[in-house]
């Protein structure tokens, strides 16, 4: 073996590594798809992983907003054939151009994770809409590009998995309301008129704040959210049967989409409710598990 394939084995392995500390729940989705299809399905999710968690992680927001703004660049770079030396990037450079990615869904996923990194405190979605457009931009893309990389061309399996990110990617944001709020972000992710419906927007100042005190308040904001989710979650499985076969197993995501809402319901949409921390997404490993092997072997979603 030569250092270059030992580097990008290495890059590989800890693209996958990533994926399963850091995306646990999708990760065993990942291990459900066909052989040929994982190696850049897992350097995508990395790639989203990374992309996803770089505000989280830095000391600092700017610090994180430099670190998106590297991942841009870097995408230029990738599509250059020039060498970056960070494991992510080797990996995505090599199913890039294996599997023919577009460099436009790699651009438009970085460029909503900056414009969400550049809110200011007041700057409050005002519709549902603007985050579904989020959702869109950086799960569903995701979703597009690992049915491009399985070389899968549906108009159905494109639309379904529409649905699928822009319901996974609003039931995500719900679930970490309670992080976000405890470092003052949680006003990104309720819409202004949501929020004004059920009481939790205030206006002091000419400024308009969200406050999470009203707890029964917050639960019907979540559970209204919820149900828009839910019915992205609906339209994607009556698409179902126009789904080629092969398309099937990337659109495997709408399982712990589903039990996210499962778990929300259980807990009557309080979002913290510690409950929702437990197991993964909410509920015992193993029967998260069979829950996937279920839908899996069925060729369900």
């Amino acid at each position: 073996m030569n250092s270059s394939s030992g580097s990008l084995r290495a890059a590989l392995s800890y693209s996958v590594q990533q994926v399963r500390s850091y995306d646990y729940h999708h990760y065993l989705c990942l291990l459900e798809l066909p052989p040929a299809m994982r190696k850049a399905a897992f350097a995508l999710r990395a790639f989203n992983v990374e992309t996803a968690r770089a505000v989280d992680v830095a000391s600092d927001p700017s610090i994180g907003l430099m670190r998106l703004v590297w991942w841009q660049e870097a995408i230029d770079k990738i599509y250059a054939k020039k060498l970056i030396e960070h494991p992510i990037a080797q990996a995505l450079s090599s199913v890039v151009f294996e599997n023919k990615i577009s460099k436009g869904w790699l651009k438009r996923s970085v460029e909503a994770r900056i414009s969400d990194a550049k809110r200011e405190v007041t700057d409050i979605p005002e519709t549902i809409e603007e985050l579904e457009k989020y959702a869109e931009d950086t799960v569903s893309t995701l979703l597009y590009m690992t049915l491009q990389a399985g070389g899968i061309r549906s108009t159905a399996a494109d639309h379904a998995a529409s649905h699928v990110g822009k319901a996974s990617g609003l039931l995500l944001l719900l679930k970490s309301l309670p992080y976000h709020a405890s470092r003052n972000r949680h006003f990104s992710y309720i819409p202004a008129n949501v929020a004004a419906k059920h009481g939790l927007l205030v206006k002091e100042g000419g400024r308009s704040e969200i406050r999470l005190e009203c707890r029964e308040g917050l639960r019907d904001v979540v559970f209204e959210m919820a149900s828009v989710a839910n019915v992205h979650l609906q339209k994607a499985r009556e698409l179902a049967g126009t789904v080629p076969p092969e398309a099937l197993p990337v659109l495997l995501p709408a399982v712990p989409a589903q039990v996210l809402l499962d778990s929300l319901s259980q807990v009557q949409f309080d979002v913290f409710d510690p409950r929702l921390g437990r197991g993964i997404l909410g509920i015992p490993p193993l029967w998260y598990q069979l829950k996937l092997k279920w839908y899996s072997w069925r060729g369900k979603y």
